[in-house]
C-alpha cells in the first residue's frame, strides 16, 4: 500500500470564495489526489496525495492552468568539490529531480547553485545532504542566507501603490459629482473637470490599468467555467464606464458637459475595492501571528564541532549526529541528547512552567528552550522538520489550512452565488428600465452596477478560515494545538471526559509519601531502608531512594543485596539484617506484624503501597509509596464539572486504588480495572449512549480510544503514538488544559457564527436594497470593502482572548 504524503502551496490570485472552491475542485479531479483543501484567509492549499501516482509540481502546473500563482522560496548554496562542468550538470540534474524543487541551476565558475522550492516538499537541509550525497558540499550563502520572498508583505506594497494611483485620478472625478448636488453647491468644482474627455482621461487608467487584474480574473473564471467576485466587479465597472464612453462620443458637437456620465462610478468603485484588499491583506497578515512567534522561538544558528573544529552554522545545515555546544543563556539549537554538562533549561515556550528543569548527561533537550546557566555539549538526534517545535509549527499550519465542517455550507453557496446575482442584475435592471423609469437607460444600469457591487462574496469565503486561524493560533500560544479545523468546532460539543488516570490524572511516578519507624526516629529508619534498597531495579524502590535523597540524606551500599521477585529485597546493612517487602516476605522469614496490618489497610485504601520493614527479625516500621496526583488535577476536575460536563476516570488500577485517587481529584464517576485493550471499548459503550466523548490520555495504551472517541486529548508529555491518534494535543499535560481547550472551542465556534451572520445578512439585505434603488453604486462598492475587513477584524478578537 502507498504512503499518502501531504504538501502545503501558497497560492497567490485569488480573490474570492469562488477562487478557493475552483482550485478545490481542480486539484481533486487529479488522479492520486486523496483531497485537496483551499484555505482563502491563508492563501494556501494543503493536499493529501499518492506520490507514486502525482507530484507536487503537477500541482503547481494544475494552479497555474487555473489562472493563479504558487510561491516558492529561492536559496542560494556555495558548492564545493566541482572540477568541470560534467559536476555542475550531475548536481543540477540531482536537485532538480527531488521532489519539492521547482528548479535548479549551478554555476561552475561562481561555485554557486540557486535553488527554487516548495518549502511543504523539501527544505534547505534536505538539498545539502542531496549534494553531499553526490560527492560535493555545499553550504548556504552567509551574507544573505535566504531570498524567501515576503511575498504577503509585496503584496501589501503593490496594493499601497495602486490605491494611491487610483485615488490621485478618481478624486477629481468624485469632486466634479459632488459639486452637481444641490444640497452642496457652495463647493466649487471647475468647468474643466465635467468635461467628458477630461473625465474619460482621469478614469482610463484607474479602469485598465489597476483594473486590470478584475479582467484577468474574471477571464481565468470565465474559461474555466466558473465565476467569482472579479466577473461581478468587472461587469459592474465596464457597465458604468463603457456607456460613459458611448455618451461622450454622442456628446461631440453638443459641447454639453453632462451631469449624467458614470465615469466616477466605475473609478470609485475601484479604488474603494482596492482599499478593501489594502486593508484585507494587512488583516489577513496578523491572522498567522501565531505561526510567527514559533518560528521566532527557533535558533538561527548552532555551534557545532565537525572534524575536530568548532565552527557556527545557519540551523539548516545541522545533521543528525552532530556535536553542539551550547552555552549559558544560548538556545538549544535542535532536540538532542546531552553527552557532557549539566544545567537548568527554560522549557516554559514548550510547557508553560516557567521554574528552569535541571538536565544532567542522558537526558533529552528540546530545540528552542533556553540553556540557564552550565555548559552542554549535546548530540543532535532530530533536525530539521523532525524537532519538536517544527512539529509543533506543522500542526498548527495544518491546522490553520484545513475546513471545519461549517465551512462546507459557505463553499456550496459561494460556488453558485456569482451566476445568481448576475442573474438578479439583469432583472433588476429589466423592472427598472422597462416599469420603474421606462426607458431611463442610465437609471437601470446605475441600479444593476449596485447589485452586481454590493454582492461580492468575499466576506462568505473569509468567514470561517479567518476564525479557524485566529483560534487554533491563539491556542497554540496556550499550548492546545488542535489538528484540524473540524476538531476545532467538535470540541465544544463535548459532554463527557473521559481521564486516564496514570500520567495524566496523577504525575505517573510513584513517590515517598509516608515513613512510620518503630523503635527508631524516621532518620534511621530511613537510612537503613534507603541502603538496602539502593541496588533494587524496582520502580517502589526507586522511588523509596530517590524520596530519601531529596531529604538530603547520604546512603551507603549494604554489604550483601538479594531481590526477591514478587515479595521485596534482603540486605545486609551495617552488620544487621533488613527485610523490606509485602506481608508474604514477613510471614515467609516468621516475622509478628499484627500491630501494622491496620494502618497498611488504610493506606491501601487511600492508593499508596506499603512496605513492611524488618530488622534482625524484628518489625522495625513502615514505608509507603503512592503515584500521586498532579496539583492542578483537582481544580482542573472542577472546572469541567463547572462547565457542566461528566468527568469519568478510567484506568486499569484495581477498585480500591482507583477510587481513592479519583476522591482526591473529585471524580465521581470511576471505570476501573480496565485492561488497555478494553479501554476503546468502555469509550464505544458511553458513546453508544448517546454521549459526545473526550478521551484524555498519554501512554501508548490510550492509542485505541483516543482514536476512537469523539475527541482524543494528548497530554503532550506523554508518547509520540498516544499524540499521533489523538486530535488535540496539550502540550503542558496540565488538565486545565481540557477546559482551555473546550473553552476555546465555544469561543471560535462563536465567533464563526458571527461572521457568517455578517456575511450572510450583509447580502441578503445588501442585495434587496441596492435593488430597490437605494445604493449609489459607489456606497455599495465601500459597503462591499466594508463587509470583508470588518469579518477579518472579528475573526482577530480571538487573538486578544485570555484564558
Amino acid at each position: 500500500m502507498s504512503t499518502i504524503k501531504e504538501a502545503s502551496l501558497q497560492i497567490t490570485g485569488m480573490t474570492c470564495a469562488a477562487c478557493a472552491t475552483r482550485i478545490e475542485k481542480g486539484l481533486n479531479k487529479l488522479e492520486g489526489v486523496e483531497s485537496a483543501n483551499v484555505n482563502l484567509a491563508l492563501e494556501r492549499s494543503t493536499i493529501k496525495y499518492n506520490p507514486e501516482v502525482i507530484n507536487v509540481e503537477a500541482f503547481e502546473k494544475k494552479i497555474e492552468a487555473l489562472g493563479y500563482g504558487v510561491v516558492t522560496e529561492k536559496a542560494e548554496f556555495n558548492i564545493t568539490g566541482m572540477t568541470c562542468a560534467a559536476c555542475a550538470t550531475r548536481i543540477e540534474k540531482g536537485i532538480n529531480k527531488m521532489e519539492g524543487v521547482t528548479r535548479a541551476s549551478v554555476n561552475l565558475a561562481l561555485e554557486s547553485a540557486t535553488v527554487e522550492f516548495n518549502p511543504s516538499g523539501v527544505t534547505v537541509g534536505d538539498i545539502i545532504q542531496k549534494v553531499e550525497k553526490l560527492g560535493y558540499g555545499a553550504s548556504m550563502k552567509t551574507e544573505k542566507q535566504t531570498d524567501v520572498e515576503d511575498y504577503r508583505e509585496k503584496e501589501i506594497e503593490k496594493q499601497k501603490g495602486k490605491f494611491i494611483f487610483s485615488i490621485i485620478l478618481s478624486l477629481p472625478l468624485l469632486w466634479a459629482m459632488v459639486g452637481h448636488f444641490s444640497f452642496t453647491s457652495w463647493i466649487y468644482a471647475p468647468a474643466m473637470l465635467s468635461n467628458p474627455w477630461v473625465q474619460l482621461a482621469l478614469a482610463t487608467p484607474v479602469q485598465f490599468i489597476i483594473g486590470k487584474q478584475f479582467y484577468v480574473g474574471a477571464y481565468k473564471a470565465l474559461r474555466n467555467g466558473s465565476a467569482n467576485m472579479d466577473v461581478l466587479v468587472a461587469l459592474g465597472t465596464s457597465a458604468a464606464y463603457f456607456y460613459s464612453l458611448y455618451l461622450s462620443v454622442e456628446s461631440i458637437g453638443s459641447g454639453a458637459h453632462m451631469v449624467e456620465l458614470y465615469y466616477e462610478t466605475s473609478a470609485i468603485l475601484i479604488t474603494l475595492i482596492i482599499l478593501g484588499k489594502l486593508f484585507e491583506v494587512r488583516a489577513k497578515g496578523r491572522s498567522s501571528e501565531a505561526i510567527k512567534k514559533l518560528m521566532g522561538l527557533q535558533a538561527k544558528t548552532a555551534t557545532v564541532v565537525r572534524d575536530g573544529v568548532e565552527q557556527e552554522i545557519p540551523l539548516e545545515e545541522v545533521l543528525v549526529g552532530d556535536i553542539i555546544y551550547v552555552k549559558p543563556g544560548e538556545k538549544v539549537p535542535v532536540d538532542g541528547e546531552i553527552i557532557e554538562g549539566r544545567s537548568a533549561l527554560d522549557e516554559s515556550m514548550l510547557t508553560g512552567e516557567s521554574v528552569p528543569v535541571d538536565k544532567t548527561i542522558g537526558d533529552t533537550v528540546i530545540g528552542a528552550t533556553i540553556n540557564k546557566n552550565g555548559f552542554l555539549k549535546i548530540k543532535a538526534t532530530k533536525v530539521g522538520r523532525d524537532t519538536a517545535l517544527s512539529q509543533i509549527i506543522k500542526i498548527v499550519e495544518e491546522a490553520q489550512g484545513s475546513k471545519a465542517p461549517i465551512q462546507r455550507l459557505a463553499d456550496q453557496i459561494s460556488g453558485i452565488f456569482v451566476p445568481i446575482v448576475v442573474g438578479i442584475a439583469i432583472v433588476t435592471f429589466l423592472v427598472w428600465y422597462f416599469v420603474v423609469s421606462p426607458g431611463e437607460f442610465a437609471v437601470a444600469l446605475e441600479k444593476l452596477i449596485a447589485v452586481l457591487v454590493i454582492a461580492c462574496p468575499c466576506a462568505l469565503g473569509l468567514a470561517t478560515p479567518t476564525s479557524i486561524m485566529a483560534g487554533s493560533g491563539r491556542s497554540a500560544e496556550f499550548g492546545i494545538l488542535f489538528k484540524g479545523g473540524e476538531h476545532l468546532e467538535l470540541t465544544h460539543r463535548v459532554t463527557t471526559v473521559v481521564l486516564d488516570k496514570t500520567g495524566t490524572v496523577t504525575n505517573g511516578e510513584p513517590t515517598l509519601t509516608d515513613v512510620i519507624p518503630v523503635g527508631m526516629d524516621e532518620k534511621e529508619l530511613l537510612q537503613i531502608v534507603g541502603a538496602a534498597e539502593k541496588l533494587s531495579e524496582h520502580p517502589l524502590a526507586e522511588a523509596i531512594v530517590a524520596g530519601i535523597r531529596e531529604k538530603g540524606m547520604e546512603l551507603t551500599n549494604p554489604d550483601e543485596f538479594e531481590a526477591i521477585p514478587g515479595f521485596g529485597v534482603k540486605a545486609v546493612v551495617g552488620g544487621k539484617t533488613v527485610l523490606v517487602g509485602t506481608r508474604k516476605l514477613m510471614a515467609q522469614a516468621k516475622i509478628e506484624i499484627k500491630p501494622a496490618l491496620e494502618m497498611m489497610e488504610e493506606m491501601e485504601r487511600n492508593g499508596k503501597t506499603a512496605m513492611l520493614v524488618a530488622i534482625n527479625n524484628e518489625y522495625a516500621g513502615m514505608v509507603a509509596v503512592a503515584d500521586t496526583i498532579k496539583p492542578t488535577s483537582k481544580e482542573a476536575v472542577q472546572r469541567l464539572q463547572d462547565m457542566g460536563l461528566e468527568v469519568i476516570m478510567m484506568t486499569g488500577d484495581n477498585q480500591r486504588t482507583a477510587e481513592a485517587i479519583a476522591k482526591q481529584a473529585g471524580i465521581k464517576q470511576v471505570i476501573a480495572e480496565v485492561l488497555p485493550e478494553g479501554k476503546a471499548d468502555e469509550v464505544k459503550k458511553l458513546q453508544m449512549q448517546g454521549k459526545k466523548v473526550a478521551m484524555v490520555g498519554d501512554g501508548i495504551n490510550d492509542a485505541p480510544a483516543l482514536a476512537i472517541a469523539d475527541i482524543g486529548m494528548a497530554i503532550g508529555t506523554g508518547t509520540d503514538v498516544a499524540m499521533e491518534a489523538a486530535d488535540i494535543t496539550l502540550i503542558r499535560g496540565d488538565l486545565n488544559s481540557i477546559a482551555d481547550a473546550i473553552f476555546m472551542s465555544k469561543k471560535t465556534i462563536r465567533n464563526i457564527k458571527q461572521n457568517l451572520f455578517w456575511a450572510f445578512g450583509y447580502n441578503t439585505v445588501g442585495i434587496p436594497i441596492a435593488a430597490l434603488g437605494f445604493l449609489a453604486p459607489w456606497l455599495a462598492g465601500a459597503a462591499m470593502a466594508f463587509s470583508s475587513v470588518s469579518v477579518v477584524l472579528n475573526a482577530l478578537r480571538l487573538q486578544k482572548i485570555k484564558i
